[in-house]
């Protein structure tokens, strides 16, 4: 099973390591993502040419989600900003794509490696990382009706917690809830922050 993963050696800022797992985990999540939600095949999407296609040519905008896809939090409710892969264009953010860009080859290969770790590691235990976050919802509430973009996240957060013990817990989702402020619905972060923080003391204890 995936559960341990060092990236990088001392060869980048502190800044530029941080911001390279963060493009690591948000390729990752919409991986995890559109396996979810468009039924594409993990292969295909680990392979990541639709990063390199979408990243570096100058595609057409497509639409905007339909309101069918809007699905509620605990927090709230809200469309969700990605489709799956082949609907509607990914993106990294201009700091983001500035950093990726000014990667050599071999350290863009490294945040595609951690990236297809944290998706494979998040499969391979998917039974147990459902079952502690079905087991912190309140009773009313069902891991279907969690937003999408936000369970992808959390999924691949719990994974980190579980198995990821070189990274502290207070990275691990802090990072989360970052990545959720930027694709995910308003309100999401929120929920986010809040069950993978009840996770992680369970994990502790």
């Amino acid at each position: 099973m995936s559960r341990g993963f060092v990236l990088y050696g001392n060869n980048l800022p502190i800044d530029g390591v941080i911001m390279s797992r963060r493009i690591g985990r948000i390729l990752a999540f919409q991986a995890l993502y559109s396996w979810d939600v468009g039924g594409v095949d993990i292969e295909d999407l680990l392979s990541f040419s639709w990063i390199e296609r979408d990243v570096f040519e100058d595609e057409p905008e497509s639409p905007a989600p339909s309101k069918a896809d809007d699905v509620q939090t605990e927090e709230g409710e809200g469309s969700e900003v990605i489709e799956p892969v082949n609907e509607i264009k990914y993106c990294l953010f201009d700091k983001q794509l500035e950093l990726f860009e000014g990667l050599s080859a071999d350290k863009k290969n490294e945040v595609f490696t951690f990236a297809r770790f944290l998706v494979r590691g998040t499969l391979e235990n998917k039974d147990e990382i459902d079952g502690l976050i079905k087991s912190h919802l309140s009773p009313k509430w069902s891991i279907e009706r969690i937003n999408k973009v936000a369970l992808a996240v959390v999924r691949i957060g719990v994974y980190e917690l579980l198995y990821q013990k070189d990274t502290h817990p207070s990275i691990v989702i802090d990072e989360a809830v970052e990545i959720v402020k930027d694709y995910g619905s308003d309100d999401s972060y929120k929920f986010t922050n809040a069950i993978l923080d009840k996770i992680s003391k369970d994990i502790a204890r």
